[in-house]
């Protein structure tokens, strides 16, 4: 969402430091949070998951469509550079691996959710959508990847329906249940946000008339997380 708000210079370069702190704490908060979700592991009935979907996507639905992204991006190029934050390790090496794709399509879900979120109010089912569109963009990357993978690189054939059978229907549905379990707390998120925009007007009509004649009025636009 665009915002457009005047300030004093002094004012505005004081807030946009503010808010690139902000970014980078974040940022940092959810690159460690995938990071961490990977070695979390859940058995479910044969299958075992891990929490990666769940902090992308929340990357995607509080972080917006470029931060969301840029968190889930940097986690999966300090795994790429060899730092062992994915499930099985780390380094170049594990574009090689069938479920690669999954890591591509969660930078790509970040964007995506993120994205969508902001298209309009914060509702309810603007943010499940978002989050079903996420979903299906990780599982279209991960099958396609998988497929490919297995049959080109690693040398172990496997069928196109066996891969979405295997890899989508048989693991979609605990991802799927989460998707109606976060819209609630996006919808908070964001409403925090335009109370804090509402906030910081507030503060610069305070500070305006106070203003000496000299001082300088600065058009501040930004995408306001």
């Amino acid at each position: 969402m665009i915002k457009q708000i005047y300030f004093t210079d002094k004012y505005a370069w004081r807030y946009l430091n503010i808010m690139k702190l902000r970014e980078m704490i974040l940022c940092g908060l959810f690159i460690a949070l995938v990071a961490v979700g990977a070695f979390v592991r859940i058995p479910v009935g044969t299958d075992v998951y891990t929490l990666q979907f769940l902090f992308t996507l929340l990357a995607g639905v509080m972080l917006g469509a470029r931060l969301g992204a840029l968190a889930v991006g940097t986690y999966v190029l300090m795994g790429l550079v060899g730092i062992p934050v994915f499930a099985s390790g780390g380094g170049p090496g594990y574009v090689l691996q069938p479920t690669f794709g999954y890591l591509v399509g969660f930078i790509v879900q970040g964007w995506v959710t993120g994205a969508m979120c902001r298209t309009g109010a914060p509702t309810f089912r603007r943010i499940l959508v978002a989050c079903l569109a996420g979903m299906a963009v990780v599982y279209v990357f991960g099958i396609s990847y998988f497929y490919f993978a297995s049959n080109y690189i690693i040398d172990a054939p496997i069928g196109f329906w066996v891969a979405i059978w295997y890899c989508g229907v048989l693991q979609v549905l605990p991802d799927f249940l989460l998707c109606p379990a976060l819209p609630r707390g996006g919808v908070h998120r964001r409403a925090h946000a335009e109370g804090g925009t509402l906030a910081v007007r507030k503060r610069e009509c305070e500070i305006a008339p106070k203003r000496s004649r000299g001082a300088s009025r600065r058009a501040i636009t930004f995408d306001l997380m």
